[in-house]
């Protein structure tokens, strides 16, 4: 193994003194993310109502609201207009899973409409409407975020979805809920 002259170890001293003392501490600046400035990475999800998971749901859309804008004018300056805000509608959730022997769907969506009652009784107007919780999950497993979202009930259910024979088919079933508004729990705090 050949040595370096010490000439050579002077030229390269700055450099070398340079990646010993200020280089790690910007590596370690540059990577040093606390809990909340941590970039955001892969999460899983569950979905509960009536106090249990339901299984398999593979697709959810995402929790959004509207708020409408008024734009009134005044009487004594009918060329300003001021806008403010009106009714706040909330996009419905829709869930997607792949078919299978669990009924939840089939049960929660039977509670709005279901042909084999009697005439009168096709819907459960009673219970029809459920909170439901929904819980994200970051890579480790740990709950990272939840949302509880209010009185919810479903107004469109599709027991099996598309099917084509030319291709490959995942039968789906779909859930469309509706629901009054939906607000993140705080009480759930992302792991250290």
């Amino acid at each position: 193994m050949k040595r370096a002259s010490p000439k050579r170890l002077v030229r390269w001293a700055p450099f070398l003194l340079f990646l010993l003392l200020v280089a790690p501490t910007d590596l370690l600046q540059a990577n040093d993310y606390g809990a909340s400035d941590q970039p955001p990475g892969t999460f899983t999800f569950r979905v509960k109502w009536d106090g249990r998971y339901v299984v398999g749901i593979t697709r959810i859309s995402g929790l959004a609201r509207r708020t409408d804008v008024l734009e009134p004018r005044a009487g004594g300056d009918p060329n300003a207009v001021h806008k403010s805000p009106g009714v706040t509608t909330h996009e419905p959730l829709v869930l997607e899973r792949r078919l299978s022997h669990d009924k939840e769907f089939e049960r929660w969506a039977n509670k709005v409409w279901y042909m084999g009652g009697v005439f009168g009784a096709e819907a459960s107007l009673g219970d029809y409407r459920k909170d439901i919780r929904i819980e994200l999950f970051d890579e480790s497993g740990h709950l990272a975020m939840a949302f509880q979202v209010y009185r919810c009930w479903p107004s469109d259910y599709v027991v099996l979805g598309e099917l084509d024979t030319n291709g490959p088919s995942i039968p789906l079933e779909v859930l469309v809920l509706q629901h009054e508004g939906w607000e993140r729990d705080h009480a759930v705090l992302p792991a250290p």
